[in-house]
């Protein structure tokens, strides 16, 4: 009940409105998050207050109702734990998500979450995304690719811009290097066919730490040269 408690303060205070619904679900995923965590890496935030501020409502701070299109489709990219894809999911049941992931471990947390939560279109990858983005099945189908701290937006973009289709976006939940992180990924953004488009300060409840979401719109096609082969990106960034 905690937990349930600590989200609808946090939510109320960052001015989203959870139903009844929501709030079980989020509960749930909430309890089996700290079941599965101890017997694999999922997360080293476990406290009720940091898990649901931390996690659950940095994870919509991404959401905007005007990009964020009815039935839209989203791949989370390097999803780990299921942030932001899952609570995104949860609070916008008509969004058809696809969870990707390297592990297969935390792939398999994922589905039995989506199974307890009953939670219906989700796909489950488990690839490296250097591998799903030159798949013709993934490239360019996506009308959004989500991502939160998986790597420098730099390497970010030739990871996640390729499942993008023209016209879509890719956003990314960063940290506080982000100006830094924008300045770098020119060059790269150039390349992969994004501009960006606009980025939100983030201000989560009780915390004084820097956020910002980077909304990068998809204005042409990804050469297909990119993604390069794994690890490529992150030794010689673009």
């Amino acid at each position: 009940m905690i937990f349930r408690e600590v989200l609808l303060k946090a939510a109320t205070e960052y001015s989203l409105s959870l139903t009844e619904e929501q709030l079980t679900r989020f509960s749930q995923y909430f309890e089996l998050l700290i079941e599965w965590n101890q017997k694999i890496n999922l997360t080293a935030i476990t406290d009720p207050n940091e898990v649901a501020v931390k996690h659950m409502i940095d994870s919509l701070s991404c959401y905007d109702k005007v990009i964020f299109k009815n039935g839209a489709k989203i791949i989370d990219v390097g999803t780990g734990a299921g942030f932001p894809g899952l609570p995104l999911k949860i609070y916008r049941p008509d969004l058809k998500l696809t969870l990707f992931d390297s592990l297969n471990k935390r792939i398999l947390f994922l589905k039995e979450v989506a199974e307890k939560l009953e939670i219906p279109d989700i796909e489950f990858i488990h690839s490296r995304a250097e591998d799903g983005g030159r798949n013709k099945q993934f490239r360019e189908v996506y009308d959004m690719a989500v991502s939160r701290a998986v790597a420098r937006l730099s390497i970010l973009s030739e990871l996640c811009l390729p499942f993008v289709a023209v016209g879509g976006f890719f956003i990314a939940l960063k940290g506080s290097q982000y100006s830094q992180e924008i300045k770098e990924s020119t060059s790269a953004l150039r390349v992969l066919g994004g501009e960006i488009d606009k980025i939100d300060n983030i201000k989560l409840p009780g915390l004084d730490d820097i956020r910002a979401v980077v909304y990068i719109r998809k204005i042409k096609k990804t050469l297909p040269a990119y993604p390069r082969r794994p690890g490529i990106a992150e030794k010689n960034p673009l």
